[in-house]
């Protein structure tokens, strides 16, 4: 009988019975298995998935096959032939399929597909199904799961349709191996029995094991896992062993509350052999308009090994909010008990912790302002508390005009603070600076850029060091500040094609600046210029220091030449030299070594060489001016034979900064290199204090990911040392296993 004419007896069905069939039987392409869903790592959120369509009591079931049979007298339909059976969302698909129209139970045979209206298959070899569907009995059960996950049961009972009630399971999201499709995947879940429970999105494993490539290496009397249809679901997270120093044995479980949709909860209680219990907060909530984050823990030390004793904690909260269009608000709260507690469990090592209430607005790219409070907390036992600054409040806002009519731009910025400390300078300053640039071309291809700036700053500080020999405390008072500054810059790129051989540069520039001397700046306090660091990068600036507390005066002719010559295949060597002179004997309040202390200023360059795709070599130097001896250098080549192969090396010499304890020059090396062999990463680097003679920092890394698991391996040991005691400070050295097992968690061990 055709397929036609199959649809047609259906119809007639429909007269002659209880309306269990519709009147139109649509024919649909054959489905086959849905593409694997790429897997969700364990710190992803699966995707949501659709929610199964429910199906009313009386909906009807349609049928379309090449053959069916019709017993009148018994009831029965029998469609044999490319058979689908429509019902309540659901796709049945067989060989054969025999349906008895009084008791609605359908019995399939033969390449049976039972499609959920959520995306999840299942195959079997037959199967009996009762109440639409919802109820039976499959054999060979087979089932694709979301999140690439597979099922396999010798025989599984359906309840309800949402509860697999299975028997002899097999569970993994591994692909099958390419060259042995039969091979073991690379892990699966093996059970005795398993119940797949479609409305809590979990499944239950009882009699369990869990086996590596066959291999079973773990037994767990019961085990429970999402099925991957939830995007977000309560429950205990894997847990986490390890042993340290400070805290013994130590194990974390933590456990998931998915509070509603727009927030969660995360509680990560740590029990150890050495110490009281800790707890860590990681809560989170999304509203219209922005979100806020909050990282929290608290616990108890005992003060062994030096730590402080009593009470610990921390907490890092954030939040972000969306005033309107162009206003934004935030906040960044940041304190906790000492550094030793935040590397003892683990929660990052940190020096000092910015807290910041904020506002700021955007006005294209034209203008911005910013309106902040800041506080800091310094961690170690060395710092003096009453010396670290509450800034309160700090304003930041600028504007730059559209091109007038010569084609230049105007800028205009302010920036306003209060800082207050308890022992040392407490600054109120109001500053402000105004900026023009108007660049030219002149027939011959030379470029020339008039620019001018002007700042202007007025303070109110108490407790101010005026003399190098005061001894007996600060001295309170205003003062104010102003400079110009003007400048002539001019250079001339001379460009030659090379065709096949690429485009060489060679320009000159040379720019003279000029203004009134500074003259004493110590009745000024130094709250955004104490870090200089002279390159070519501020060669040509207006003002070399960093912030508006020291200013540069005098006339000053600032020269480089810059040479390049561009390859095809993105090729390129590129470098930079240059130098500074003033008219005057001193321009500013440089401190030696700064490479401007003197007249004719240090040698500044800079090459960047990239002969090949594999080979990045970059490097700064500064060298004495007159000597020509090394005052700085930060060089670092990359080395790429292959797409996964890597290597990098680096060297830093830095002169002695007065604002740094112990001033002393600081001179390092580094080396790192990067192998990918197939599934395979691996990786190491090492930094050697050449002054010292000791390392720095040394570790080693492998990790192996595929589609379904993750191994993970990490040796980390740092040579920071505690200035109070000389120790190396707590969580020092690292060593790390971690397993990750795609959709059913994370395993890991870590000893520091």
């Amino acid at each position: 009988m055709s397929r036609r004419v199959a649809k047609i007896l259906l119809v007639m069905m429909v007269a002659l019975g209880p309306v269990e069939a519709l009147a139109q039987a649509t024919v649909l392409p054959p489905i086959t298995a849905p593409a694997p869903i790429r897997p969700t790592l364990p710190s992803e959120a699966p995707a949501a998935a659709p929610t199964p369509a429910a199906s009313a009591p009386s909906e009807p079931v349609t049928f379309t096959a090449d053959e069916v049979q019709y017993d009148q007298n018994a009831a029965l339909v029998v469609a044999r032939g490319r058979v689908e059976a429509f019902q309540g969302g659901r796709i049945l698909r067989a060989d054969e399929l025999t349906y008895n129209r009084n008791t609605g139970v359908a019995t399939a045979r033969g390449n049976v597909q039972l499609i959920e209206a959520d995306g999840q298959v299942f195959f079997a070899d037959n199967a009996v199904l009762s109440n639409q569907m919802r109820d039976g009995v499959l054999e060979g059960l087979r089932g694709y799961l979301l999140q690439n996950g597979r099922i396999a049961a010798n025989g599984a009972r359906r309840t309800d349709g949402s509860i697999f009630d299975l028997s002899r399971v097999l569970y993994t999201v591994c692909d099958p191996c390419k060259d042995d499709p039969l091979a073991p995947p690379i892990w699966q879940l093996r059970a005795r029995t398993a119940t797949l429970d479609r409305t809590e999105q979990q499944v239950r494993y009882r009699g369990a094991s869990l086996d590596m490539a066959g291999v079973p290496v773990i037994w767990l009397p019961y085990f429970q896992h999402p099925d991957g249809s939830a995007a977000r679901q309560s429950g205990f997270l894997s847990p986490s062993f390890g042993v340290t120093k400070f805290l013994g044995g130590f194990v974390e479980t933590p456990y998931y509350w998915a509070i509603d949709e727009t927030q969660e909860l995360v509680l990560r209680p740590t029990i150890s052999t050495r110490v009281a219990p800790n707890l860590g907060l990681d809560y989170r909530r999304r509203f219209n308009n922005g979100e806020i984050e909050v990282l929290s823990s608290a616990g108890h030390l005992d003060g062994r090994d030096g730590t402080e004793e009593g009470f610990a904690g921390h907490i890092f909260a954030k939040g972000r909010f969306s005033l309107d269009e162009t206003w934004r608000a935030g906040f960044d709260l940041n304190r906790a008990s000492s550094e030793q507690y935040l590397r003892i469990y683990r929660y990052g090592a940190q020096r000092v912790l910015p807290t910041t209430l904020f506002t700021e607005g955007f006005w294209g790219p034209e203008g911005f302002a910013r309106f902040d409070a800041r506080a800091y907390q310094g961690l170690r036992r060395t710092d003096d508390i009453s010396r670290i600054p509450l800034v309160l409040p700090n304003i930041y806002a600028d504007w730059e005009s559209p091109e007038d009519s010569l084609g230049g731009r105007f800028t205009i910025d302010t920036w306003n603070f209060a800082v207050f400390r308890g022992t040392g300078t407490s600054t109120r300053r109001a500053a402000t600076r105004m900026g023009y640039a108007l660049p030219r071309m002149d027939d011959l291809g030379g470029i020339w850029t008039l620019r001018a700036q002007s700042d202007l700053a007025a303070y109110d500080f108490e407790d101010i060091n005026l003399a190098p020999n005061f001894a007996t405390g600060g001295a309170n008072g205003q003062s104010a500040a102003a400079n110009i500054r003007t400048a002539l810059d001019w250079r001339m790129p001379f460009l030659r094609d090379g065709g096949d051989w690429g485009r060489q540069v060679i320009e000159p520039r040379v720019q003279l600046v000029t203004g009134p001397m500074t003259g004493s700046q110590y009745r000024i306090p130094n709250e955004d210029s104490i870090v200089f660091d002279f390159t070519d990068a501020n060669l040509f600036s207006l003002n070399r220091f960093t912030g508006r507390d020291r200013q540069e005066g005098g006339t000053r002719a600032d020269m480089a030449l810059r040479g390049a010559w561009f390859l095809p295949e993105d090729r390129q060597l590129e470098a930079v030299v240059g130098r500074s002179f003033r008219v005057q004997e001193n321009g500013g309040p440089f401190y030696p070594y700064s490479g401007l202390e003197n007249r004719a200023s240090d040698w500044v360059s800079r090459l960047t060489f990239r002969p090949s795709s594999w080979l990045d070599l970059t490097g700064r130097a500064r060298r004495g001016g007159e000597s020509f001896a090394a005052r700085a250098y930060d060089v670092s080549a990359t080395l790429r034979p292959t797409q996964d192969t890597g290597f990098t090396l680096g060297y830093l010499q830095a002169p002695p900064m007065p604002f740094l304890n112990p001033v002393a020059q600081r001179e390092e090396i580094y080396l790192g290199a990067r192998q990918r062999l197939g599934f395979w990463q691996v990786s190491a680097f090492g930094r050697q204090d050449l002054q010292l003679n000791r390392p720095v920092a040394v570790g080693v890394s492998a990790m192996y990911e595929d589609e379904c698991f993750i191994f993970e391996t990490r040796f980390v040991k740092r040579y920071a040392e505690d200035p109070a005691t000389g120790d190396l400070f707590p969580g020092a050295t690292v060593l790390l296993f971690r397993f990750g097992f795609k959709t059913i968690g994370d395993f890991g061990l870590r000893a520091l």
